[in-house]
């Protein structure tokens, strides 16, 4: 028998040649592990938020395997895509819901009690979004690497393997993106009150 891994390589595979199952067939793999990563996002958020982890795994999910450009190569891969799909349905979320005043009756948490490895602190994502997309404009490995490990939950050696980089390099790149954003999340806060 093939493992998860292979299963989710071969499903991805499938998808590309255009069979109609594969979709099916690719969601019961990965459903768990990506509804893990959605309940993972929302648990800390406020109470009453409306976008709960079923319909972000379905919102991501049909964002991912609609896209037909995309040439699936690996599970890694694919979770590397859908930490961009996302990524862009929480902050589309969030920006919906807190457009009357940014960060809306979100409670923010500054970013140096955020543990963006899992994604389980209530983060004002709008403004994590525009510090991600002003980083990648001066470093867009760095930003991401956060984007995977923050919005897909992938380790060390999973970002290393996605981006193509040793493990210092990742560690490295984390340790300074952290800062950057710590800094430049500080920065925007002072600014904006």
């Amino acid at each position: 028998m093939d493992s998860p891994q292979n299963q989710v390589t071969h499903a991805l595979a499938n998808l590309v040649d255009g069979r109609k199952e594969a979709a099916d067939e690719l969601l019961a793999l990965v459903y768990d592990e990506l509804r893990s990563l959605a309940s993972a996002h929302l648990r800390d958020e406020r109470k009453g938020h409306t976008l709960q982890p079923t319909a972000l795994v379905h919102e991501a999910y049909l964002r991912l395997v609609g896209q037909t450009e995309v040439n699936w190569q690996s599970k890694a891969h694919f979770f590397a895509v859908a930490a961009t799909a996302i990524r862009r349905v929480l902050v589309d979320h969030a920006r919906r819901t807190n457009a009357a005043k940014r960060g809306g009756d979100c409670q923010r948490t500054a970013i140096e009690h955020v543990d963006l490895s899992t994604g389980t602190e209530n983060v004002d994502l709008a403004g994590l979004d525009d510090a991600l997309d002003l980083l990648a404009k001066t470093d867009e490995r760095k930003s991401r690497v956060v984007e995977l490990r923050y919005f897909a939950g992938l380790s060390i050696p999973e970002t290393a393997e996605v981006i193509g980089v040793s493990h210092a390099t990742i560690e490295r790149d984390w340790r300074v993106a952290r800062a950057w954003l710590f800094n430049e999340l500080k920065r925007d806060d002072h600014h904006g009150s």
